[in-house]
């Protein structure tokens, strides 16, 4: 049997080639491609200067990056290249180890991302809470705009605080510096971008608003610092590949960084896969996407790119240009290295505060404020994870703020689990329980109803609603234990439980102890597949004085005949 499409470790450009690619195909995607490129040329740059690189970085990025993730990904119409999602942890590496260590990051969570893709991880990502998400993408948001406050606003010191309640207590101590000529244009390519968005989706609203900001301050002479005056020693083209100069120990260092860049882009993927999907209509491969993005980040660590993934505006943009294969992301990618080859001197003109303008926005369309308020609204639970993961992105750390989030809604999600367990105690019970099914028919219900059997005398039964895992594997043995009398014959109706863990095994495991001291027997009914495996690998299959039914039924019509056996219930006295 051929597996699903998602399950395929086969890169989607040659699934595309395999089922034919003509030429009204090929102009589509070369359309497309070029759309994309110019939507992520200043783009590209913006985010390597949020995270403390030259906007030669983030080119070079979107090239390498942008290649092999359309090249190798498992998705048809995904755009990779830098995005708002890594800028915290690049800044980070950056200050810390330079752009030797954010090679090795880049690299180390490369190989992570494959591993994990030929491991069939993928649908692990899916997993993680969507209120974690939220959190740390919206705090990420805030982060980015607060970093290019002094780029806005024209501020010319340096040494600018890392931390984010410094960072805003030194822009109010130097707010007298502000440049009303960066401001001006800063405002003027706010303006113009969301004009461009509210007339039309189809025009390029970032680079029309670098482009008029940039001519504006090329002509009239402007006083502003520009990516020229910035960075003016920026490479033109490709730069060769480089390998890292690092100690042991400096590499040891950067493990964290490099698995928290790898779960960025797992994560960022599979939002930006799964958006496409609905907009075409098709299935991606997850695992494959990761694979495609791990050789895509190793690429770009050895020529000096930063990390990257997919990103959802370029791939909706590619959609909505028409881009029908993975074609459109190379031809994106190519159209960038023209790019970087024959205009870099000419970028060296774009005003600071224009990038700025461009990075606000982009961290507002990060924020995703609708869903922010909307979780908030939804469950106390849910609004105190999406509050303390931004909170800790913000005024912590990432890394902290991710596995403090996941950790809490995984605690909160299992006391939630143990507390819809149920566990009590059955003294009638209808005939139809479990040979019928659901019961959801109401003729069904009237009938079973007129059929009710009565537990017999010396007869307990305890019915398990739900997973029997840690979280709640104490409360069965307390119910047993707090019974004024061991009854000679203990039935565990456990129809409705569809899991069982160590912990849930151990206290089966418990129970049957107490019986048998009790000299109580014990009756199994309706296990499941999953349970029955856990307590035959225990070896309670194989216990004398245990017994397994198919359902409920079986269960009473075997304890009335073992309650009318004289010798069973001499060996089996009540006791208190």
């Amino acid at each position: 049997m051929q597996k699903p499409n998602s399950d395929r470790l086969i890169p989607a450009l040659f699934l595309c080639f395999k089922e034919g690619y003509s030429f009204a195909t090929l102009r589509s995607d070369l359309i497309a491609g070029l759309t994309v490129a110019i939507v992520a040329l200043p783009l590209a740059m913006a985010m390597a200067v949020a995270s403390g690189a030259s906007p030669d970085k983030g080119l070079v990025t979107a090239v390498v990056a942008g290649f092999f993730i359309s090249f190798l990904g498992g998705s048809k119409v995904q755009i990779g290249g830098p995005t708002g999602a890594f800028v915290v942890v690049i800044f980070d590496v950056i200050a810390r180890f330079g752009l030797d260590g954010l090679i090795v990051s880049s690299v180390m969570a490369g190989i992570i991302l494959i591993i994990a893709g030929y491991a069939r991880l993928g649908k692990l990502i899916k997993y993680i809470p969507y209120p974690v998400i939220t959190g740390f993408t919206t705090g990420i948001a805030v982060i980015i705009a607060s970093s290019q406050v002094k780029d806005f606003l024209g501020l010319t010191y340096s040494n600018v605080p890392a931390e984010f309640i410094e960072k805003w207590m030194s822009y109010f101590e130097h707010l007298n510096e502000t440049s009303l000529f960066a401001v001006g244009l800063g405002v003027l390519a706010l303006a113009i971008i969301i004009i461009c968005k509210k007339i039309s989706a189809k025009i390029p609203a970032y680079l029309v608003s670098i482009l008029i900001v940039s001519l504006i301050s090329f002509i009239f002479a402007l006083p502003v610092d520009t990516i020229g005056s910035r960075f003016p020693d920026m490479p033109t083209g490709l730069p060769a590949p480089t390998l890292p100069h690092l100690t042991l120990e400096e590499i040891r260092a950067l493990i964290p960084s490099a698995f928290t860049i790898a779960f960025l882009a797992g994560i960022e993927a599979l939002l930006s896969a799964v958006v496409a999907d609905s907009m075409i209509g098709t299935k991606h491969s997850l695992n494959q996407e990761l694979v495609g993005q791990g050789v895509a980040n190793i690429a770009s660590g050895f020529f000096g790119g930063l990390p990257a993934t997919g990103a959802i505006a370029r791939t909706a943009t590619n959609i909505k240009s028409g881009g029908k294969t993975p074609m459109s992301g190379v031809f994106h990618a190519l159209f960038l290295l023209v790019f970087l080859y024959t205009i870099m001197d000419i970028l060296a003109y774009i005003p600071m505060a224009g990038l700025a303008a461009v990075l606000f926005m982009v961290a507002w369309g990060m924020s995703d404020i609708k869903h922010f308020m909307q979780i908030s609204r939804i469950s106390p639970s849910d609004r105190t994870i999406l509050f303390l993961t931004f909170a800790l992105t913000v005024l912590v750390d990432l890394t902290v703020a991710i596995g403090v989030g996941v950790t809490f809604a995984s605690l909160l999600f299992m006391r939630h689990m143990s507390k819809s367990i149920e566990i009590h105690p059955q003294m009638r019970l209808t005939q139809y329980d479990d040979s019928d099914g659901d019961n959801d028919d109401p003729q069904s219900s009237a009938r079973a109803a007129k059929n009710e059997v009565v537990v017999p005398e010396g007869v307990a039964a305890f019915q398990i609603n739900g997973p029997l895992f840690f979280g709640v594997a104490n409360e069965l043995c307390d119910r047993m234990q707090n019974l004024v009398t061991v009854p000679r014959i203990l039935i565990l109706r456990m129809r409705f439980m569809p899991y069982l863990d160590a912990s849930g095994e151990a206290s089966i495991e418990e129970i049957v102890k107490i019986c048998k001291q009790h000299h109580s027997f014990i009756i199994f009914a309706g296990m499941r597949k999953q349970p029955l495996e856990m307590l035959d690998k225990a070896g309670i299959c194989k216990d004398s004085e245990a017994a397994f039914t198919t359902n409920f039924d079986e269960a009473l019509k075997l304890a009335s005949k073992l309650m009318a056996d004289p010798e069973f219930v001499s060996k089996h006295q009540d006791t208190v």
